[in-house]
């Protein structure tokens, strides 16, 4: 916090724009005790509900609506996270959020993509036949990769279609996801065991972290996201520009950067039983799974492209400037 008021008091911005829970509540601070004439925040996600107890979450919420008031302005990244930043937690008016959507440079999931779909699956020795489903996201409680394994094991049992599965990610939850595989019977292998290398393929692959997405996205057939709560998910925007279908859990503002029926099919995060419908009929649906992956681009390319986001943000700076 000190650092922090030095290097204010020292660069003297005119605007201090924070993010995350900590740094926000860090940087707003420092930047109200030393009169910065426009403050701002925004939230990329939060911690209001699937992360803490009541009492944890009361104090943050608390904390969050004092900080509101010492912010001119906070950034909400989809009308869904408005409404329940505004009606549902009451962390500020909702004049005073505005809504500005994540951008990204998404060039490199339109490029090479046959290229990049050759590599993946020759690393990981799929067939062409074979259907690739992917995960892509830390493995911690939030993300719910047990209602991924629930479904997908019961999906395998209702489909003769040969289908391969990745969970692209690490974390806290590794192991004991590691365990639910081994207890629901998969055989799957790991970065520290891969299949591969033995020339022996598995239905289950945990890969860990890989840093090129879009080649795991491009040498993917279906994409999964099965959280508990979200953001503006960027797995499901980049799932997306490469072209890929979606199956994905009914949370956050999941609603705001897919199209429900076009480009992915929507559950409550508890059902396992409609997630393991969604996943057969993609499985067995190879023209429903092109029409919504060519549906994809056209969405994100006007909604999450960077030059979008730089001119949002710079008029709204503006106009707190001269306010």
């Amino acid at each position: 916090y000190k650092k922090i008021k030095s290097l204010i008091l020292d660069f003297k911005p005119d605007i201090v724009h924070t993010h995350a829970a900590k740094s926000g509540a860090i940087g707003r601070l420092a930047a109200n005790a030393c009169n910065v004439p426009v403050i701002l925040h925004t939230f990329h996600g939060h911690v209001f509900h699937s992360y803490f107890g009541k009492t944890k979450t009361a104090v943050f919420k608390s904390i969050e609506r004092y900080l509101a008031r010492k912010s001119d302005a906070i950034i909400a990244i989809s009308e869904k996270q408005k409404q329940e930043l505004a009606l549902e937690h009451k962390i500020c008016p909702a004049e005073k959020i505005k809504i500005i959507p994540l951008g990204f440079d998404l060039s490199r999931f339109r490029e090479n993509v046959e290229e990049k779909r050759n590599l993946f699956r020759n690393e990981y020795l799929v067939d062409e036949n074979e259907i690739a489903i992917v995960i892509v996201g830390r493995l911690v409680p939030v993300k719910n990769h047990e209602l991924f394994l629930r479904g997908l094991k019961a999906a395998l049992e209702k489909t003769n279609l040969p289908v391969r599965a990745f969970i692209v990610g690490d974390g806290e939850e590794r192991n004991k996801l590691e365990t639910l595989a081994a207890e629901l019977g998969f055989d799957f292998a790991t970065e520290k065991n891969p299949s591969a290398s033995s020339g022996e393929k598995k239905t289950l692959t945990f890969t860990s972290w890989i840093k090129d997405v879009d080649r795991v996205l491009a040498g993917s057939d279906i994409v999964c996201l099965t959280s508990w709560n979200e953001g503006t998910p960027v797995s499901l925007i980049e799932a997306q520009a490469a072209g890929r279908a979606i199956i994905t859990t009914q949370v956050g503002g999941v609603e705001n950067v897919v199209v429900p029926g076009k480009t992915a099919l929507l559950c409550e995060p508890g059902d396992t039983t409609k997630f393991t419908e969604h996943l057969l009929e993609l499985i067995h649906d190879s023209g429903k799974r092109n029409a919504f992956g060519n549906a994809g681009w056209p969405v994100v390319s006007e909604r999450f492209h960077y030059t979008r986001l730089v001119a949002d943000m710079a008029g709204l700076y503006n106009t707190l400037l001269k306010r």
